[in-house]
């Protein structure tokens, strides 16, 4: 019962991002709280890989990290179940004339031991909380050691199960979103085009826990931990001095306690054993 409720869930979520994707570009755009996040990630990724390295890249959505990476001369594998996101991905593969370094495959997160292109990979990715979509990260992560070269690494982006940010929305009224990650451990509802679906929050030591035996930590990073979730729309640009500020804060104290445990997100990376 509990694989067709996980089934059902991953219909839902890729139902909604195909309806989004054809806009989902152009609404995120202009957003310089995202376009940190995004350099933020990618600096990070860029320090694991050696030049040439193969690239397996989970949730890929629109393929905007697939193309920085491949444009920087590293393969791409860009996997995602949403049907819409691959075909906004191939469409702006081939606009870019990069055929030669990216392809693509639609593929669950739950059953990457299916991938036709198995690898194997010198890097496992997954951006922006696509993993948060499921409540079987823990069979995620267990595919992650037979796609991976000896020495290989993996990068993901997750949201966690306590924000500092969030939680201070209870002073402005916003009540629900302030405790949903407290109240969470049956999934906790989003929603994206007037569909709906469960999200769950992992904090690092579960990813390190299910990992311990083929991996090694290489390293955690808050993210949007004293910089503002791109949610607050429009804070960098109101405010340019302060966010300024707190920009250079969080980039000295991101992988500091307790910083890097509390950020609407965080960045791990481990190294196969």
């Amino acid at each position: 019962m509990e694989t067709v409720q996980a089934n059902i869930n991953e219909q839902h979520a890729e139902s909604a991002f195909t309806t989004q994707s054809i806009i989902f570009d152009e609404l995120y755009a202009g957003n310089t709280i995202i376009k940190y996040k995004r350099e933020r990630v990618r600096n990070h990724v860029l320090q694991l890989l050696a030049p040439g390295s193969s690239i397996l890249e989970v949730n890929s959505g629109t393929g905007e990290d697939a193309l920085f990476f491949a444009q920087k001369g590293f393969k791409v594998h860009a996997t995602d179940l949403s049907t819409g996101m691959q075909n906004e991905l191939k469409r702006k593969v081939a606009l870019n004339g990069m055929e030669e370094q990216v392809s693509t495959e639609i593929c669950s997160y739950t059953q990457l031991d299916q991938l036709k292109n198995k690898g194997l990979y010198d890097h496992i990715f997954s951006n922006f909380a696509g993993l948060n979509c499921t409540d079987e990260l823990d069979k995620v992560l267990a595919s992650f050691n037979d796609l991976l070269k000896p020495g290989g690494t993996v990068t993901l982006v997750i949201l966690p199960k306590f924000c500092l940010w969030e939680t201070l929305l209870v002073f402005k009224g916003r009540f629900r979103t302030a405790f949903r990650r407290f109240f969470s451990r049956n999934g906790s509802k989003a929603h994206i085009e007037g569909v709906y679906f469960k999200c769950w929050y992992y904090n690092p030591s579960f990813i390190v826990n299910q990992l311990k035996d083929q991996f090694n930590l290489l390293g955690i990073e808050g993210l949007c931990t004293i910089v503002p979730p791109s949610y607050i729309e429009g804070f960098a640009e109101k405010h340019p001095s302060v966010y300024r500020f707190l920009k250079n804060k969080e980039d000295k104290l991101k992988s500091s306690r307790p910083w890097k445990y509390i950020g609407d997100y965080y960045i791990i990376s481990l190294k196969k054993k």
